[in-house]
């Protein structure tokens, strides 16, 4: 008869389940499955009813990197000679990052299930498969649950010359005591009903164009591409662009010369370029068009005698950029005190431009301050104004109204992301800023229905990819929350979905 619960931790060995025992609290779900797949067989009928159920034990590695000890998450649970019996457990990526928390060394994998002693032959022709590890009972247990599942084994041995029968002979490894807190965090976080996705999210169109350009210039570059400054707030991305051969730079005195050269989306000061120009360097040019709108503007105020204030913030790199344009007439204003203190040559003769990655409820206060101080002060035209983080500061503030938690994919390096974070808290809802989904603690999921999601303007999309498919196994389906909206408006037809401007 099958048995109704709400989450069963299976293990095939007494020794494991009392190693798993030891770090469970008294009266958790852990039950004995039995080893191979006939007794796996009787157990699966016994907790056909599970909402969640996971397995954990000891099995044996293919692969030669894995040592004894070493864990091994599921990413699915396959059916040796019986595709169709494949289970997913996508999961794994939470579950991992769990375990590495408390110090372990894991791995994430396919582990497949066998009915009988696999000898070496067997063991290679699944390791061909990119299997990680085998076992006798997975496949079978997990094939009797609805979802979510779990599976967790720790490397027995890593290539064991004897049958797979003399597994249940092995030790079990300590690590496998910490197992059982972990998958108790995953079941407890399995509450997780919905994924609300703010649209629209991740990459602005300035920097698709720029990592856009990169590509393009590194598939075609024998030797190393160098850029000034990194093209997007994104450990992986960034990684993955080194890979290729993409070297990133601050001072442009360490391009050698002749090196094929990108100029990031950010822009860069007018003596960066002549001195490319002065040394040959090959340039390609991947400044945002919205920013470099902002610099010719930059010059034509400047060059009108205006006292050219720069909202925005010292140090960024798109900020140098447009100070670069002319320093003696630009000054960077980062706030109302800020507004309320500077000083002009002519009160007739101000304008203002806008740092392109502030959103306009960051610069309200402060436009403000100006416009009461300078009343002749001139702004931007709205094709020089970027809503990319005014946009998605909308969505987001759309989908925590109805989170019980956010997640917000970015660097902590990255200001517009760090800002995303701080909209959601304001509106009573927490929040975490996360560079991928293995930041994502279990814990924040407990007992939570709803997550919303998003990322910053220079975070990629793969990373909510990612965290959506990792939280489909916990029970979770995803919905998108906002619609197109178009980060620049045309000046001649503006988008009726923008948010209104501050005017000129």
């Amino acid at each position: 008869m099958a048995m109704t619960e709400e989450w069963v931790l299976l293990a095939p060995r007494r020794a494991e389940a009392r190693t798993l025992r030891r770090g469970l609290p008294v009266g958790a779900p852990l039950r004995r499955a039995g080893v191979g797949p006939a007794r796996a067989t009787h157990a699966a009928a016994r907790h056909r009813g599970a909402a969640v159920l996971a397995v954990a034990g000891v099995a044996v590695g293919l692969s030669p990197a894995l040592r004894p000890g070493d864990l091994v998450v599921a990413t699915e649970v396959r059916l040796d000679g019986v595709p169709t019996d494949t289970v997913a457990c996508p999961a794994a990526p939470l579950i991992a990052a769990e375990l590495r928390r408390r110090g372990l060394k894991v791995h994430i994998g396919p582990i497949v299930t066998v009915g009988r002693p696999a000898d070496g032959p067997t063991r290679d022709r699944l390791a061909a498969t990119g299997a990680l590890a085998v076992d006798t009972e997975s496949a079978v247990l997990l094939a009797a649950a609805r979802r979510p599942v779990a599976c967790v084994r720790v490397i027995g041995h890593p290539r064991p010359r004897s049958a797979l029968t003399r597994l249940a002979a092995f030790p079990v490894p300590p690590p496998l005591r910490a197992v059982g807190p972990a998958l108790a965090e995953w079941a407890a976080a399995c509450t997780v009903r919905q994924v609300l996705l703010a649209t629209p999210r991740s990459f602005c169109a300035g920097v698709e164009r720029a990592i856009a350009v990169l590509d393009r210039t590194l598939a075609g570059a024998d030797n190393a591409v160098y850029v000034h400054r990194p093209i997007a707030h994104d450990g992986h991305l960034l990684a993955d662009l080194r890979r290729r051969g993409a070297v990133f730079v601050d001072d442009p005195a360490e391009i050698p010369d002749g090196a094929p050269t990108v100029f990031a989306a950010h822009g860069v000061p007018p003596a960066v370029r002549a001195d490319a120009l002065r040394r040959g360097l090959p340039v390609v040019d991947a400044t945002c068009p919205l920013v470099a709108r902002l610099h010719d503007e930059a010059r034509r105020a400047a060059g009108r005698g205006d006292t050219v204030l720069l909202v925005g913030h010292a140090g960024h790199a798109e900020t140098e950029g447009i100070l670069g344009q002319d320093p003696d007439r630009i000054t960077v204003v980062e706030s109302a005190q800020d507004a309320e203190r500077v000083e002009v040559t002519d009160p007739e003769g101000v304008s203002y431009l806008l740092q392109t990655t502030l959103a306009l409820d960051d610069v309200r206060d402060v436009v403000a301050v100006l416009r009461r101080r300078f009343p002749a002060l001139t702004g931007p035209a709205p094709d020089q104004v970027c809503y990319a983080a005014t946009h998605r500061r909308a969505a987001l503030r759309a989908v925590a109204a109805h989170a019980d938690v956010v997640l917000v994919f970015g660097s902590a390096d990255s200001s517009d992301s760090r800002r995303l974070v701080e909209v959601a808290l304001r509106g009573g809802t927490p929040a975490y800023l996360v560079e991928d989904v293995g930041a994502v603690e279990l814990r924040w999921l407990s007992g939570v229905r709803t997550v919303g999601m998003t990322a910053g303007v220079s975070a990629p999309p793969r990373l909510v990819d990612e965290a959506v498919v990792a939280l489909s196994g916990l029970g979770a389906r995803v919905r998108e929350v906002g619609g197109a909206v178009t980060d620049r408006p045309s000046t001649a037809r503006p988008d009726p979905a923008d948010p209104p401007r501050i005017s000129a």
